[in-house]
């Protein structure tokens, strides 16, 4: 009886200190080592481990210099940290150590950084905002996954020490989501946009018409949105952004350095504009709603001239609407126009793009007319293309044209990772996580000038993906391997190396509550689902 009265005292004793450790936060810590400086991903472009780790505690502030720039990089960084941490984690301009931020001149371009830490404490420093924010990222990826949780976990919060400096291999590291083929609320896109920020993506390209829906308002022609935005692939309700909506995108991606391009796919893929207007029809006869998968049966009247009012009217408020550079005028797949019209509009239209004060983006089609200077081309062939196909594409990258690589065989996101997939097209062949990563954007193409490749662009195709869930389980885990190729060297790249850094991945997707595949090429271990 005593015995046993003993061990109820002592069983009570522990369950107290559990209770205390519990809202104070400060549990007993396990053993814990910090996470290697070199298995972030992006891989950064150099790590110099050493010196004593530094731990996130209660007392930790997180500095900032006066700008408000960097404030806001700040207060981004707490509000990550805080909920997992319990921790106050007051965003200051005042004292020394903790979590420092700070803008200064040096060799960091306009989104590099680098970020020193060590027992006193960490700091990143960056010529600009976004370089910042990236680090902001890498520290994110050095701390425990439990960090992404929302609710207060035991830690302990441990930096490796040491330095690493980054700077990006190529300027546009894209992600385009296909909104039109199904409607993503702006909630929906918002999480998206979260997702790239963590992997330094910078560019949010939202596909926003297609034949299956025309999904933003524009006020000179309504029916576009409340008609031909009125559906989606197997006929759901579809949706539409309004100009707020949208606008509440832009600012929500700029909070997160990226940058919203645009597409109104043109002159095919238009199916939705000409339902909704007959008027942009030949004919003059409206065609039903579309709500199938096919492509290559639409065409805008090269011939008619209220379709460049039309083209000028919904570039001139989209461009409103956009604060950044670039707006996509689409140009794929235009079966249905005749090779001497498609000519004819994109003559037309790229200068409208520039009259808005845009600079043109058009998947590679484009080439086969005369690409506007400055212009920039989207490849989205395959290993297989054609030699002819690829040969325009390389001559006008030689005249100047940039390019942008989408491979469709490599890193269109919907394509299945094999044959038991149960989301995705296969049209372009199956594609695992080793082959979206195992190529070199600056050699994919023979004969293309350095320098004319400004970068690569992970397509999100939506027929067959109706939510979130379907959107990250096709995204992850191949999209971080897609923002290795475009941020990191190509020096680095390997593929043995790589798998291991994006194993350890899994457990801050299952942190952030993000659905994953997991690929039979990847040793995750006994973390991951």
């Amino acid at each position: 009886m005593r015995q046993h009265r003993r061990t109820l005292r002592l069983l009570g004793s522990l369950l107290l200190v559990a209770m205390a450790a519990s809202v104070t936060g400060a549990a007993p810590a396990p053993a814990a080592s910090p996470t290697p400086l070199d298995r972030v991903i992006p891989a950064p472009a150099s790590v110099a481990p050493g010196g004593s780790p530094y731990r996130i505690t209660r007392g930790t502030h997180i500095r900032v210099d006066g700008s408000r720039e960097t404030r806001s990089v700040g207060d981004y960084l707490a509000k990550i940290l805080r909920p997992s941490t319990g921790y106050r984690l007051p965003v200051t301009a005042q004292g020394a150590g903790g979590i420092r931020l700070r803008l200064a001149d040096g060799p960091f371009g306009a989104e590099g950084y680098r970020l020193d830490s060590g027992r006193g404490g960490v700091t990143i420093t960056a010529a600009k905002p976004s370089g910042l924010f990236h680090g902001v990222q890498t520290l994110r990826q050095l701390l425990p996954a439990a960090v992404e949780k929302d609710s207060v976990q035991p830690g302990p919060w441990l930096v490796a020490g040491g330095t690493i400096k980054d700077t990006p291999r190529y300027g546009w590291r894209g992600a385009m989501l296909d909104v039109s083929r199904h409607f993503f609320t702006v909630e929906q896109v918002k999480r998206y946009i979260d997702q790239l920020a963590l992997y330094k993506i910078n560019k949010l390209h939202l596909h926003l018409s297609d034949d299956q829906g025309w999904r933003i308002a524009i006020d000179s022609w309504p029916r576009l949105a409340t008609y031909g935005g009125s559906t989606e692939v197997g006929g759901g309700p579809g949706g539409y952004y309004t100009k707020a909506d949208y606008r509440d995108i832009v600012r929500y991606a700029s909070s997160r350095h990226l940058e919203v391009v645009p597409e109104i796919d043109m002159p095919g893929h238009t199916n939705a504009a000409l339902a909704s207007y007959a008027d942009l029809n030949c004919d003059g006869v409206a065609p039903p709603l579309y709500t199938g998968t096919e492509v290559g049966f639409s065409s805008l009247c090269a011939g008619k001239e209220i379709t460049y009012d039309f083209v000028d009217d919904v570039i001139r408020e989209l461009a409103a609407l956009t604060p950044g550079r670039y707006l996509h005028i689409g140009g794929d797949e235009a079966h249905s126009t005749s090779h001497e019209d498609y000519v004819k509009f994109m003559d037309r239209v790229q200068p409208i793009v520039a009259k808005y004060g845009k600079t043109v983006v058009g998947w590679h089609q484009l080439t086969g007319a005369v690409p506007a200077k400055g212009a920039l081309a989207q490849y989205w062939g395959l290993d297989g293309t054609s030699a002819e196909e690829k040969a325009r594409v390389v001559k006008a990258a030689q005249s100047g044209t940039g390019l942008i690589l989408s491979p469709a065989d490599r890193v269109y996101l919907d394509m299945k990772y094999t044959k038991d997939t149960p989301l995705g097209l296969s049209w372009a062949g199956y594609v695992e996580v080793k082959r979206s990563y195992d190529w070199d954007p600056g050699a994919y193409l023979p004969g293309v000038p350095d320098g004319a490749v400004r970068g690569v662009e992970a397509p999100m195709w939506s027929e067959t993906l109706e939510n979130s869930g379907h959107v990250e389980f096709m995204a992850f885990p191949r999209l971080p391997g897609v923002a290795e190729l475009g941020w990191s060297s190509a020096g680095s790249h390997d593929w043995e190396r790589y798998k291991g850094r994006l194993a350890a991945q899994a457990e801050r997707w299952d942190a952030l509550g993000v659905a994953w595949y997991r690929s039979p090429q990847v040793p995750w271990g006994s973390g991951g689902r």
